[in-house]
Parts: structure tokens; sequence; C-alpha cells
């Protein structure tokens, strides 16, 4: 068989296999599908509507009015799931989710440094409304519990969607980091071991696990630099909790919620700086020839 002949036969073959993209958004809609149906997570249909909707449609207007054309949709409901999926208002407000779906969709516009957006459009909206909003915002605390198999299916399916897209590593190296710090928080505070890595069953951990993390417009370029940043982010998590478990002061402004908190600090000033770097490097190679 010819070189031509094998490419043509390859691209016949990929033509069947979906894209990371779209497998991220089927991978989300089976968290969606599995919460709702097992624990009923997302609170009602028509708070996940307002969110899609939401979110699509602040999307679309500022495509069309800052870049001048049609956007592309899947963004926005991935961002618009993962939203619905973690919000919890208080007293059934439905401001939150609007408010989060356009901070989500106007940061990937507004928040740019060198041409690139820093935060992951729904850990950006999710910590700034925890951050100033606390009494009034909380994300959804509820592991999938003792359900071995929806667990199961999730991180599977999560793990082959992740590897599809060629950043399986960044997903486990939190996980691997997560786990090895909450084992030493519960020798440190006396914690069941267990009700400390409890947190990686629910959907946060999961969102954060398979999507926020492995953002690719928001991570750095390399293999190791990724690594290394989601490992920080593990840690500087760590002492978040620790800092509540102790009663430091302040501590409770990062009470609601850890992980999306130190994703939102860390994860922006590594991706500046790898930036920052990468193209100061092209500029020298630039002189330099």
């Amino acid at each position: 068989m010819s070189a031509h002949t094998q490419a043509q036969e390859k691209g016949r073959q990929n033509r069947w296999i979906p894209s990371p993209k779209t497998l991220i958004t089927l991978f989300i809609t089976l968290i969606l599908v599995i919460g709702e149906w097992r624990y009923g997570i997302t609170g009602g249909y028509d708070k996940l509507a307002l969110t899609l909707g939401s979110c699509v449609i602040t999307e679309i207007v500022l495509s069309l009015f800052l870049l001048k054309k049609w956007p592309g949709l899947q963004s926005a409901y991935i961002t618009g799931t993962s939203l619905s999926l973690l919000l919890r208002p208080a007293g059934g407000l439905y401001w939150p989710y609007i408010v989060a779906a356009a901070l989500s969709i106007a940061a990937k516009y507004v928040l740019r440094y060198r041409g690139k957006h820093l935060w992951n459009p729904s850990n950006f909206a999710l910590a700034i409304l925890v951050l100033l909003a606390p009494s009034q915002v909380a994300l959804l605390s509820h592991e999938l519990g003792n359900d071995l198999l929806g667990n199961a299916v999730i991180w599977t399916v999560g793990l082959l969607v992740v590897s599809r897209a060629k950043v399986i590593h960044i997903s486990i190296a939190y996980a691997v980091s997560f786990s090895l710090l909450a084992l030493l928080r519960s020798a440190l505070v006396g914690t069941p071991a267990l009700a400390e890595l409890a947190p990686l069953t629910g959907p946060m951990y999961q969102l954060l696990c398979f999507f926020m993390l492995t953002d690719p417009p928001t991570t750095v370029a390399s293999k190791k630099g990724q690594v290394l940043v989601v490992v920080l982010i593990a840690v500087v998590e760590c002492l978040f909790r620790m800092a509540n478990d102790f009663e430091w002061p302040f501590a409770e402004i990062v009470a609601p919620a850890p992980p999306i908190i130190s994703l939102f600090v860390v994860g922006p000033i590594a991706l500046a700086w790898d930036l920052k770097r990468r193209q100061s490097g092209a500029a020298q190679s630039g002189r330099s020839v």
C-alpha cells in the first residue's frame, strides 16, 4: 500500500473517531445524566436551561460584537453545564446562574494577556461568586458517595477522554497529588483517610480534574510544566483546607471552595509567566537569526 493510500485510509478511519472537544461534550453530558438520574444534582431542569441559555446568548452577542463572526457553541455548552452542576444559590435565587454565565463567557473575551485568556471560564465565574457573595452562593459539595458503578463509569470514560485529548498526565498528576496530600491531612488533622479522599467522588473534583485543569487554552505549553502546575494547585488547595482545619486568620475566605479558588489563583499566574517566557524566547530567537 502506497503512502498516499495509507494516508487516505487513515483519514477515513479518523472521520469515525470523535474529536477531543466532542468527547468532552459527550462526557460532561454523561456526568449530567448520571448525577441528575441518581441524585438530582442540577436542582431542576429550569436552572439548567437558564444557565445554558445565558451562556449561549452571551457567547453569540460577544462574538458578533467583538469578533464579527458567528461562534462555535460547544464551549458555551460545556461551560453552562458545568455551572449548572456546581452552582447552589441560597434561597432559590436565580440571578447567580445568569451572572455566572455572563462572567464565564465574558472572561474569555475581555481578560486576556498576550492574546490568550488566562482563566478557565467556569473556574473564573465560580471563584468570583463564592469569594464575593459567599452568603448567597455555594457550590455543590455532594459526593456521589458509595455509588461505585456511577463513579467507575465517570472515571473510566473521563480517563479515556483525556487520553484521547493527550492530557491524561494532567488528570492523573492532580488525582495522585490530591490523594497523597489527603493522606497527609488525615495524619496531621486526625480525620479519617476515606473522608479526606471522598471529594474525588464528587462532581466538583471530576469537573476540575477532567475539564478545568485540562482546558487547552489555559494550560502551560510543556508536559512537565503542566504536571508541575497541577501539583502546585493541589498543594495550595491542601494549605487552604488545613488553614480552615487549624482556624488560621482569614481562612474562611477560601473555605467555600478550596480547589476552585486554588486553580483561580495558581493557574493564571503560571500561564502568564509561561506566555511571557515563550514570547520573550521567540523574540530573542528572531533577533539572533
